[in-house]
């Protein structure tokens, strides 16, 4: 009896053991849904927020062709900005995140409710050209990040349309039965954010938003050589967070759900757990703002046997040695 108590044993830590690799293994790519919704000079800070974080994820190794941006106005190009071609986060204009290499997805009146339900569902028109489609499957782990103006219920798009919490709920449950991802953080900066992920019910979902329902959500500071607010509070305290993260990180999700408590967002921010299968304090930040390689191991013993051979270029051992790096977002009298 002894004995087949301890096989029953080492085969039911055998399944755990099995299971757990199999939910692991889930995970095989990272994309980036990253929507401005709002049009018009006042709303500036909307196009800065998602330029930011655009900017976070590439750097952390998600590459654009894995980011799907939505901008639905060209603050850059703006005949009221001052630095024409630029758009900063802060008053010091210490980066320009519009950048050299922005690549804009969904642009100006594009960006629709329509065109933003269809991306998530897949059901775009044929001839949609790749780098405006969704690639996702059951191996995704996909950070959906939007910003503009919302409230109870609804997400204001070009101030024109809107979307409501139940068709985007619907939609990711199309997405859920269509295997279209494995895991979704969702993060919405917007007045009454947290009402847009009160009806979710698909499976995997990890959400967060800057501000409950009944509450503002507020922007952080003015930059007076252009005139407007440039950057809104809960994604400003996201980036400073961010902004200390490695693709190598031990941080967790934990602890950025953590980053702005009220006394600095002034809005209480918002986390619905309880469609997500695993304990963020033990999930890695880069599995939704990092990315998975896929590694190729070879054997210990090389296939093709070279000879000793001596490097004597000292200028490629040099080279080699330089390390590039992204600039900060902020500067330092900034946090």
């Amino acid at each position: 009896m002894y004995f087949s108590k301890y096989n029953f044993g080492i085969m039911l830590s055998s399944f755990i053991l099995t299971i757990s690799i199999i939910v692991e293994s889930r995970h095989t790519n990272n994309w980036a849904v990253l929507v401005d919704t709002s049009r018009f000079w006042f709303n500036y800070r909307h196009v800065a927020n998602v330029l930011s974080i655009y900017r976070s994820v590439k750097r952390l190794g998600i590459p654009d062709s894995q980011i799907i941006l939505m901008i639905a106005d060209d603050m850059a190009c703006n005949p009221r900005n001052p630095r024409p071609a630029t758009v900063f986060n802060n008053a010091n204009q210490n980066i320009n995140v519009y950048g050299d290499d922005v690549e804009v997805d969904y642009r100006g009146y594009e960006v629709t409710v329509e065109n933003f339900v269809r991306l998530l569902t897949g059901r775009l028109p044929s001839g949609t050209p790749r780098s405006k489609q969704l690639l996702t499957n059951e191996g995704s782990n996909i950070l959906v990040y939007l910003t503009g103006h919302g409230g109870d219920g609804f997400l204001k798009f070009q101030d024109s349309e809107e979307v409501t919490s139940q068709e985007l709920a619907d939609a990711v449950e199309q997405m859920w039965q269509k295997r279209r991802y494995n895991e979704i953080f969702f993060m919405i900066d917007t007045c009454q954010a947290a009402s847009m992920f009160d009806k979710f019910y698909s499976p995997n979902i990890l959400a967060v938003a800057s501000s409950l329902v009944g509450e503002d959500s507020l922007s952080h500071h003015v930059d007076p050589a252009i005139g407007v607010y440039i950057i809104d509070r809960y994604t400003y305290y996201a980036l400073v967070f961010l902004e200390r993260v490695q693709p190598n990180s031990t941080k967790t999700m934990s602890e950025f759900l953590a980053v702005c408590p009220k006394r600095v967002c002034i809005s209480t921010v918002g986390v619905r757990k309880d469609l997500f299968g695993r304990n963020t304090k033990e999930v890695p930040i880069t599995d939704f703002f990092g990315a998975v390689r896929q590694v190729e191991l070879s054997p210990l013993n090389p296939l093709i046997q070279f000879e000793d051979i001596v490097n004597n270029n000292t200028e490629e051992n040099e080279m080699s040695q330089i390390k590039y790096a992204y600039l900060p977002q902020f500067p330092d009298e900034m946090y």
